[in-house]
């Protein structure tokens, strides 16, 4: 029993120390998942029965970690955050990540030991991830300005417009510090175009079909708003004003209090007026 775990121990040893060396020969693979879904990665197809060992080095955005399998043991897993080793019905074994996030977009290097040999495989994981939508209309001066916003998406999203005259429109793309991209097209009307023949095109790697939205004069910027603001406080003040006015005229002119004056034997008590 102990030459077992000693011998378990030595490949694990010498497993680590070529780990690296190994690396360099790597089959290279890239491979893009949509955001939220569970994955499942591989990188041998031998039986459980026939690895000796394999280990799944991590390298992410946010900590770097291994998760392994040594056969007739309990391996090792300094991830811990839901990743694990699990085995198909013909006793194939796979990484399985659940819940892919942007915290799991990384380099997976892979390296099985099996009898007779060993697969080495360095994976780059990326995420695919829809942005949020938003088209609108601003009155800048005398000048009317559309804009068309992907919010927080990965990988970029590519906005166009409708109407391609001469007036060029303007891209600003930010990158958050979580890898997402959000992106916002600027584009000024001409006098000779109508808002309503405009519309935004998005396109992104996350749809089958292109998005189109049709950019609308936003509240905060209408005179219409302005106008209902003034009028909603003027007919709030003149309420207020007609109720106080109602309840000034119901209250009495004159304030009277009773007073009970003593009377004499056969006379009847009279009231007083202050």
């Amino acid at each position: 029993m102990r030459t077992k775990r000693m011998y378990r121990t030595w490949i694990y040893t010498v497993v680590i120390s070529v780990f690296e060396a190994w690396s360099q020969n790597a089959v290279k693979r890239d491979v893009t998942f949509n955001l939220g879904t569970n994955i499942n990665l591989t990188c041998t197809n031998k039986t459980r029965a026939d690895i000796v060992f394999i280990i799944w080095e991590m390298h992410l955005k946010n900590k770097n970690c291994k998760i392994s399998f040594v056969n007739d043991d309990k391996g090792i897993d300094s991830c811990k955050d839901g990743k694990s080793l699990l085995k198909t019905s013909t006793g194939q074994l796979y990484l399985h990540v659940p819940n892919l996030s942007a915290d799991d977009v990384g380099l997976y290097k892979c390296e099985s030991v099996y009898n007779g040999g060993n697969e080495n495989f360095n994976i780059n994981v990326s995420v695919t991830a829809p942005p949020v939508l938003s088209a609108w209309l601003e009155q800048k001066g005398n000048k009317m300005v559309a804009l068309c916003r992907a919010e927080r998406g990965t990988p970029v999203a590519n906005l166009s417009w409708s109407y391609g005259g001469s007036s060029e429109p303007a891209v600003k793309t930010q990158l958050d510090p979580d890898g997402f991209v959000t992106v916002e097209s600027h584009l000024e009307l001409l006098e000779d175009i109508g808002p309503e023949e405009l519309t935004c095109i998005v396109q992104h790697r996350f749809w089958d079909q292109e998005k189109i939205l049709v950019p609308k004069l936003r509240e905060a910027n209408s005179p219409l708003l302005w106008i209902r603001v003034t009028l909603v406080s003027i007919l709030t003040l003149a309420g207020v004003f007609l109720l106080a006015l109602k309840k000034c005229r119901c209250s009495p002119h004159n304030t009277f209090t009773t007073q009970k004056t003593s009377a004499g034997p056969g006379q009847q008590p009279k009231w007083e007026k202050d």
